[in-house]
């Protein structure tokens, strides 16, 4: 599995909003790209899919932009990474449900599939958007997603 741009970039966004103060004053879109480092373009793609979800709340005028539409506690990583990457499964065939498959019951590596499905909800799941930020706090220097 391999995360893509995109979600990545969204997991960006969202942190740089809530190390930003985003919670509270709008943040403009060419101030979180500059930042970093996306395209304003591209970035305002995954802002529009995180403002659909209800992640995000816009804010229009002059000193509009953006803020997280809830507490930075409230956002887990596999929330953001669902959102924007869909499924994070690793075989297609987790994606229709269980057991869907036709080879489910005499599949011998269904099980492997399953405990690695697992074992990434168990850690996407299980970090916020608020962990995260008290990551970023506790080191020096610019952070890297």
């Amino acid at each position: 599995m391999k995360i893509s741009t995109k979600g990545r970039y969204a997991l960006r966004i969202m942190l740089d909003l809530a190390l930003s103060g985003g919670e509270s004053a709008p943040v403009s879109v060419k101030d979180i790209a500059r930042r970093q480092e996306i395209s304003t373009k591209y970035m305002e793609q995954i802002i529009t899919t995180l403002c659909r979800a209800g992640y995000l709340k816009s804010i229009r005028g002059p000193q509009g932009g953006y803020l997280l539409a809830r507490a930075p506690g409230e956002y887990t990583v596999g929330m953001i990474l669902r959102l924007t990457e869909g499924s994070l499964a690793p075989v297609a065939c987790l994606d229709a449900g269980p057991d869907s498959c036709p080879r489910s019951g005499s599949c011998t590596t269904l099980r492997l599939w399953k405990e690695l499905d697992a074992a990434i909800a168990g850690v996407v799941d299980k970090y916020t958007l608020e962990d995260l930020v008290q990551w970023q706090l506790s080191q020096e220097g610019s952070y890297c997603i």
